[in-house]
């Protein structure tokens, strides 16, 4: 079985390359060695967002990136060992795809490439990264530094992991 991504786009506000964005999610799957595990990406709007963020983290407002993983107690760094096949599933990524436009054209940033790196930093919370404390922040933002240092190698990107101050705790 090979594993599929889907990607869905439930929004109308923001024009998306999704061809774009699902080859930057088989790089990004490539370099993290899940390429047998399905993943969900689903871009969604503000209003939908705000609506999930609210319902299963009590915030209510629009963010970034909500991920859900299909297996809640990994070590970051570890992938999952599925009994079955059903089990080879890292979970589902909701991207804020108008809050993270807003945020593009406020600080003069590509929309598509913003989108992986987001994607990316979604991804490494299915695989058990947290940004609860300092010490997991670094953790976590070393992990994201290598997955982009390779994207940008094989690409000729050149992409950077979120900062503190820009991402909204997810």
């Amino acid at each position: 079985k090979t594993a599929a991504v889907v990607l869905r786009n439930l929004q109308k506000v923001v024009p998306l390359r999704r061809a774009r964005l699902r080859r930057d999610v088989d790089t990004l799957r490539h370099i993290l060695g899940v390429q047998k595990f399905d993943l969900g990406i689903i871009c969604v709007d503000n209003r939908r967002i705000q609506q999930i963020n609210k319902t299963y983290r009590k915030v209510n407002t629009p963010t970034d990136v909500l991920s859900f993983p299909f297996h809640e107690e990994l070590r970051p760094g570890k992938l999952p060992c599925p009994l079955h096949r059903d089990e080879l599933n890292l979970g589902d990524i909701f991207l804020g795809v108008e809050y993270l436009m807003k945020q593009c054209q406020d600080n003069s940033m590509d929309l598509h490439s913003t989108l992986t790196v987001v994607t990316a930093h979604g991804i490494c919370h299915l695989l058990g990264y947290r940004h609860e404390t300092e010490e997991e922040w670094d953790e976590m933002f070393q992990r994201e530094s290598y997955i982009l240092g390779e994207y940008n190698r094989l690409t000729g990107q050149n992409l950077e992991p979120l900062t503190k101050k820009c991402s909204q705790d997810s």
